[in-house]
Formats: C-alpha cells, structure tokens, sequence
C-alpha cells in the first residue's frame, strides 16, 4: 500500500466544470418533472403571501439583454422571499398588442387593405402568441420559476373583460370624454401617442427669424420679431404670444421699427445682424394685448395675446402661436377663443387648408414656406439646429403636435389623489416618489385613443348625431360579452347584436373604431391578481427607470381612478444595460450582447451572477471581459462547493456532527464568520441589494475559506484518523457552511446550487429550493474576533515572508519551512485566545516554528530541519518507518 492511498482525500461526482450550456437544461427539465414550482407554493401556503406583480414585456422577437437583466432581477426577489418563508406566486405576463406587431405582420406579406378588421386582427393574435411561446422558453432558460402554463396576456378574453370594466368604472366618474385637443401624432405609425411613447432623440430642425406686419395701433408699420423651428406650422398661425409681465422693447434698426424683448435684444443685435439700432419705447407685455397683426403668407389678420408660457431665455419673446399644434399653444387659445386649425392630415400631408401648400409632406413644406417668406420679404435670418427633438419611439422617427379628435382619460380631476398615492408607496430607489410626482404635477389628460386596427376596441356607441353615449352600464356589457366571444365581435357584429335587451336607443348606433393605448392595457393589468385570489394591492413592481412615465404611471393612474389607492406598495426600478464603453446596444455598432448565447456558451448561473454584481439602481455595463470577471468568479465559488462536498463525503450528519461549543475556537470562529455573512446577506436580500450579496459572499469563499480555512485544515482532514475529534469538528463547521451558503446562493445561481445539493450528504429535500434560508445567529463571541482579526495580521506577515523565502529559493512548498516569530504581548494573547499557541504550524501550514515576545511582530523564515513524513509530508524531528507519530498512529488505527 502506498501512503498516498491511505489520505483522506476528498470525494465527490459534483464536477470541476460546470458546462452549464448543458446540464442547466437538464436541470430545469427536472425541476418540471418534480413540479418544483407548486411544490415551494404548497410548502408555503399558509404563510404570509407576497406578490410581484410582473409588468408584461412586449411580445416581438427573441429577449435581449434587458430582458434578462429584469427578468433575473426579479427570479432573485421571488426566490430569496420563497426561501424566506413567504407564499410567492409568479404569474408571468406579456403585452400583446399594438403597432409592432401590425407591422411585423405586414412585413411578413400581409397586406391590411385587402382585409376586413377582424380578419387582420386573428393574423396579429396568432403572431403574439408564437412570440409569447418563443419568450416564455427564453425566460425559462434563464432559470426562473413561475405559473408558465397559465400566464396573462393581454390579449385574454378574460383580461380585455376586465380592462373594458376599468374603463367602465372611470366612465361613471366621469373621467373619460373626447375632444379635439393637439396631441402627440406620430406620422409614420398614423397614431396618436401619449407622452410615455416617445423618446427624445436628436433631430435637425429649420430655424427661421420672421417679420409679422403690426396693422394697427400706434404701433401701425412696426414688425413683430418671431422665432420658430416649425415653419410647417406657419399656415396654422392664429396669433402671437407675449408675456403680460415682461419688459418688451419698441426699437429701430437699420431704417426699419420692430417689437421684441427687451432682454433679448443684445442677442438679437448680434444674430439678425442690427447695426443703427435706436430704442423708441419700453413697456410691459400688457400694453400689446389685441394689436393685430398681418400673417405673412395668407390674407388674415391675428391678435397679439397673452400668455405666461412666454419664456426670456430664447427667441425673440414673441411667440409664434397656433393652438392645433401645441399644448401651451392650445391652452392660450383657448382662453382666447381661438380656433383649433390644424392643417396636416394623419399621414403628415398638408391639407387643403394650408393653401398652396397642400399634398406636401409637412418636412417639405418647411422648405417652400421658408422660400416664400424669403420672396415676400418676410424671412429675416434662417439656419439650422440640432436639438433634441420627441421621436416615435417604435419607428424612430419624428413625431408632430396635431389637433385630432382624441379619447382622453382626466388626469386633472385626480391629480391631487394620484400625488398622495405616490407620496404612500415604499419607493427603494430614492429619487423614484420625486420623479414620479414631478411628471404627475406635469402631466396633461391622457390620450388613450389609438387608430390602429391590433388592440382593445374603445367600447363607444355613437348617436346618430355624432354623440357618443358613455353608459358605464352598457360598458359592462359589452366587457361580458367580450369575456365569453372575444373582442374581435366589436368589429364583426352589427352595433344592435352588441346592445343588451334593455338599451333603448332613437335609431341604429354607430361603433368607434378606435382601439385603447396599449399603456392603458397594461396599466390596468392589476385586476389579474384578484382574478387570480391574489392580494391587492402587490407588495412590489420592479421594472426600468423608463416605466416612471409609463407602466408605474398607467398603472397608478388606472388604480386610482377606480380602487382610490396604488396598485403596488413598493416600487424597484433599475437602469439600462449599456456595453463595455457604456454606449448604448446597437446592431450598427456590432456592440450587442445576447443573453441567449451567453447562456449556451457560458450558462445562465453565469449570467445571473453578473446580474448580482452590478448596481443596478443605475446602468450597468456588460462586456466580453467583465464576463471573463464574472466566470472566474463563479469558476472559485463552483470550485469552493466542489471542495467542500469532497471534504464531506465520508459525513454522517446524524451521527459525526459536532455542536458549535465542542469544535474548537479556530472551527467556532469561522462558524462565526458563517453567521456574520448570513445576516449581511439576509439583509441584502430584504432590502433587493443583490450586489451586496455577492460583495459578500464572494470574498468569503476566496479568502476566509479557499485562501485561509478549507487550506489550512487540510492536514487534519487528510490525514488525520476518520473519526478523529479535530476532523469531524472540521467536517461539522464544513457542513454548515456549505449547507448554508447553498441556501444563501440559490436566489443567484439556482442551478448550480440545486447540483451541488443533490450531492449533499444527509438532504432533507429534493431540491435546495424546497430548504429555507439560514436563520440569523448572533456573533456568539465577538472578543474572539477581535483577537482572531490581531491573528490575521501576524498571518498576512507569515505569508508574505514565507513568498519571499520561496522567491530565495529558501524553500520550495511552505512545508519546507520552519518560522522564528517574534510577536508582541497582544498577539500572543490573541493567539492563547484562540487557541492555536501549540498549533500554529498548522494555522501557517509550516512544519515547525519558535515563539517568542517582543515590541513588534517579527518573521524569520529559514528551511526546516529533520525528516519529512512519506504521509503528510511535515518535517518532523524524527520518523517511524517514515512516518510522524501522528501518521504512524493513524496507520496503526487503520491495520
């Protein structure tokens, strides 16, 4: 027999190599074949529920990175309160309707025109549904646990249903009305938007300084100074804006009188190229209210109003006004009774009202307004800018303001309870509750009307002069119609079949033909918890930065409208996923990542693990070599649980264990420093500050267990007798730290801890997932981590005396070494307090060392002398048959 064969080394078929792209597969199969979601639900039904309400991706082509990031943010919420004891549900859900999918549908060869609406629809519901089917087996790959076979959509009968009586109910309170107001109108997707649609993108604009002729007053002959990057805009003028309060300026220039700001006229000077410039008169914006004045491109005379949204940073102070156009612009007409013009049709043509400039697309007409201004006499100065301008955020492209006949759900009635109900909510990330309540203070009327063809009809019959009959009644019905036909029955039955017995009208009705903003879909997605016999409201939404002005908003506006309080107690928003350079993912710039071959090439646990290690609260980047950071990471912690199994494999937890009093100061110590993790962690996990886990967790497994404990305890584990006192002592500490940060991991990494456990010695379940997390234990003795932190030190001189001598060639492995410690008095009470005065070798994995005291800590290094052991291979004084006393003992015990 040789020595080597009789070692205790450690066993265990947990594998080195993860290989992920493989057997995470595999585990998830199994994980459905033990149905291990009901099983955590069952285990836990009777404890306190809670609920993240999942906010529903949009159904369009595979998941990207910021898909995984949110989804994995949220499977690490859902587990950790599992593992935590609550009753967690998981209802996934997807947004099913709207623009993208029409168009995707058209891509494919489908041509709209040649379709009834009802028939286009069915094409665009099938479509979602294979996008749902394709991304929920997405999602599923990244590890996470859910009710996937009955997940909400959107397009659900019983969803609709249940949308449409929101709608109702916000009817009955008179929240709901049409009106003729300038909206977000997007050209290249024919539809108004609301505000949390579009993006702000940067955009070249035409910048023009005009002359509008002043007709009468004693102003008679004077040119108003106007400034505007919306030329197109010029034929729907109806008047100019100033500010009552401000000082505006009567002035000459170069033989010519003009009106403008007196604050601006330095500025002005300069830009339009003044040269004999004399001031005639000052006065207050008050003074010009009712001049009228000549529009420069039609015959029509317009007033000069006042209006507050005037601003003294910009322009002239004289503000080109056209209430079909504007919101400010619409609010000052209003107060002055002006007309609502608004001259561009839905596909962004002039229309027969701009004159000579009908069938122009509204960009070109920019061009031959500014030439006729400049024919005329009018046009003063024109450039270009680039600013940043509101885009389409489906088809990148501009968006326009343009009065439509819109739905609109009152945002003004219920300003004050929405604030309140954002002022109640837990908000994690602390500047959420001043960003929401700012856009709340600022937010106009919402447009929920869209005129697309793929969405939830607006539930609207017409009288037969134009008025819509808004009965929350009659509303109802037609929500239960919907929940047992479908919605598509709005487009395919006459309005008679849709009205119930008792409805009477005074003729045939007509149906509105608009659909519902899908925001409004998706903001009222809450009622699927009670559908489902779940609390309201949920105890957490946790969605991007980005949903502040969308599903937070819909949703709270929704909720409040109808229920009078949040839909969600706690908000947790993150950021974007940006690249390595922090630019944001384009195809263009080659800089995209995909998640899906992330996790075949190097697993979701991989994956999930970045996730975990960045703040997310702000954007995170991701790269190629912060990935190669991340896999070496889990490459130690696979690594450390491999160990560790291996160290464990000859354990009895019933009959070898050894309590935390009987082990030892050095075994209690880490015991300890086990329990000071898990409540870190724990609180971690509570307040969903996942970074701080692995901030945690990692440094744990690389430096207080491979680097210092799980090294150092070797030689006992190996080569001391099976049962020896020290080694099950060991064994014990071993056991419950990698029981306890598998439980600690599992939130993270799932998979590789549902691998290591099903090696676990003495398992109580079928899967980690089914265990609870560690309880927290305090400190039990915080002087003895006072004295092992003096300890350290000594260690961190002993090694790094110990590489120089190596470096020296004094020494080959650390064995070799004999230690001459001078220690002052605290370091050896440190080193009496914790025990290892007669075992220090083995504390610096040395064969021998002497001890003395002095005024500092000293370390000499020299080489060993004496025999090594064939065994363990210490240097000993002297040997039997080869071996140190302590192996021949061990090898007599074994014959």
């Amino acid at each position: 027999m040789e020595y080597k064969d009789t070692l205790r080394m450690p066993k265990t078929d947990f594998e080195m190599k993860g290989n992920l792209g493989t057997k995470e597969p595999m585990l998830q199969k199994r994980w459905e074949e033990i149905e291990l979601y009901k099983k955590v639900l069952e285990k836990n039904k009777d404890n306190t529920p809670f609920v993240l309400h999942d906010g529903p991706p949009y159904a369009n082509g595979n998941i990207h990175i910021g898909h995984a990031f949110q989804k994995t943010l949220k499977d690490f919420v859902l587990r950790s309160k599992t593992m935590s004891g609550y009753y967690v549900p998981y209802v996934p859900g997807w947004d099913t309707h709207g623009l993208p999918i029409e168009n995707e549908v058209t891509k494919k060869g489908v041509n709209r025109k040649e379709l009834t609406r009802a028939e286009f629809r069915k094409i665009c519901r099938d479509f979602a549904i294979s996008q749902v089917g394709m991304q929920k087996e997405q999602f599923k790959r990244l590890g996470i646990l859910g009710d996937w076979d009955k997940p909400y959509l959107t397009l659900d009968k019983s969803f609709i249903a249940d949308q449409i009586r929101v709608f109702g109910k916000m009817v009955e309170k008179n929240l709901i009305y049409k009106g003729l107001k300038p909206v977000y109108w997007s050209p290249s997707s024919e539809s108004a938007f609301a505000e949390a649609e579009i993006e702000y993108m940067e955009k070249e604009s035409q910048s023009i300084y005009i002359a509008f002729d002043v007709v009468d007053s004693k102003y008679l002959g004077a040119k108003l100074l106007v400034w505007t990057t919306t030329p197109w805009t010029l034929p729907a003028n109806l008047a100019v804006s100033v500010h009552p309060n401000f000082e505006y300026v009567y002035f000459e220039a170069d033989g010519t009188k003009y009106i403008a700001l007196k604050e601006l006229l330095p500025k002005l000077k300069e830009v339009l190229g003044f040269n004999d410039v004399k001031e005639l008169e000052t006065f207050k914006g008050n003074t010009l209210e009712f001049v009228k004045y000549q529009h420069p491109l039609y015959d029509r005379v317009s007033p000069i109003i006042l209006g507050e949204h005037v601003t003294n940073e910009d322009g002239t102070g004289l503000v080109h006004t056209a209430p079909g156009h504007g919101e400010d612009d619409y609010m000052v007409g209003k107060k002055y009774n002006l007309e609502l013009l608004s001259p561009v049709d839905d596909k962004g043509m002039m229309t027969a009202d701009a004159g000579k400039y009908e069938g122009m697309f509204y960009e070109k007409a920019n061009f031959s307004i500014i030439e006729d201004l400049k024919e005329n006499g009018h046009l003063l100065k024109h450039t270009t800018i680039r600013h940043q301008y509101p885009h389409d955020w489906r088809t990148k492209k501009p968006i326009i303001f343009r009065a439509t006949p819109q739905w609109f759900a009152s945002i003004a009635m219920i300003r004050e309870d929405l604030i309140k109900s954002a002022e109640s909510v837990k908000w994690n990330t602390p500047w959420g509750e001043t960003r929401l309540v700012n856009m709340l203070r600022d937010r106009q009327d919402w447009v929920i009307s869209r005129q697309r063809a793929w969405g939830v009809p607006i539930p609207v019959f017409y009288e037969q002069d134009g008025t819509p009959i808004l009965d929350a009644k009659l509303i109802d019905h037609v929500a239960s119609l919907f929940e047992v036909h479908g919605s598509d029955i709005w487009y395919e039955w006459d309005a008679k079949e849709l009205l119930p017995e008792w409805f009477n009208s005074n003729g045939p009705l007509t149906k509105e033909i608009d659909i519902m903003d899908v925001w409004f879909d998706s903001g009222t997605s809450y009622s699927v918890l009670e559908r489902r016999g779940l609390p309201f409201p949920a105890d957490l939404y946790l969605e991007g930065s980005d949903q502040y002005r969308g599903w937070f908003n819909s949703s709270l506006t929704t909720a409040v409208a109808v229920k009078g309080m949040s839909p969600y107690k706690e908000i947790v928003s993150h950021g974007f996923v940006l690249d390595g350079q922090g630019r944001k993912m384009s195809k263009s710039l080659g800089n995209v990542v995909d998640p899906l071959k992330v996790m075949s090439e190097q697993g979701a646990d991989v994956l999930r693990l970045w996730v975990a290690s960045v703040d997310y609260e702000s954007d995170v980047r991701i790269s190629d070599e912060l990935m190669k950071q991340v896999a070496e990471s889990y490459r130690k912690i696979r690594n450390t649980f491999r160990f560790m199994l291996g160290v464990v494999s000859d354990f009895d937890r019933e009959n070898d264990y050894i309590g935390w009093s009987m082990r030892g100061k050095m075994n209690r110590m880490m015991t300890d420093k086990f329990y000071d993790l898990t409540d870190k962690v724990l609180t971690a996990y509570e307040n969903y500050k996942f970074i701080e886990v692995t901030r945690n967790i990692v440094p744990f497994f690389v430096n207080d267990l491979s680097a210092y404990y799980l090294d150092y305890t070797k030689d006992s584990l190996y080569c001391d007798a099976e049962n020896d006192f020290e080694r099950r002592a060991i064994q014990s500490t071993v056991y419950d730290i990698l029981h306890g940060t598998l439980r600690l991991l599992t939130p993270i990494m799932p998979h590789t801890t549902s691998e290591a456990y099903s090696f676990l010695p003495g398992k109580r379940y079928e899967d980690v997932y089914l265990e609870h997390m560690p309880s927290r234990v305090k400190v039990k003795d915080p002087v003895m981590h006072e004295k092992f932190d003096i300890f350290m030190q000594l260690r961190d001189q002993v090694l790094k005396h110990l590489e120089l001598a190596r470096a020296a060639k004094v020494i080959g492995k650390s064995l070799e070494a004999h230690l001459n410690l001078v220690v002052t008095e605290e370091t050896l009470d440190a080193i009496k307090f914790i025990d290892i005065k007669d075992s220090l070798h083995k504390a610096f994995i040395v064969s021998s060392y002497s001890l003395t005291v002095g005024k500092e800590n000293q370390v000499t290094v020299t080489k060993a002398e004496g025999h090594m052991c064939e065994r363990c291979w210490n240097i000993v004084s002297e040997t039997e048959d080869g071996l140190c006393h302590r192996c021949a003992r061990v090898m007599r015990g074994t014959k």
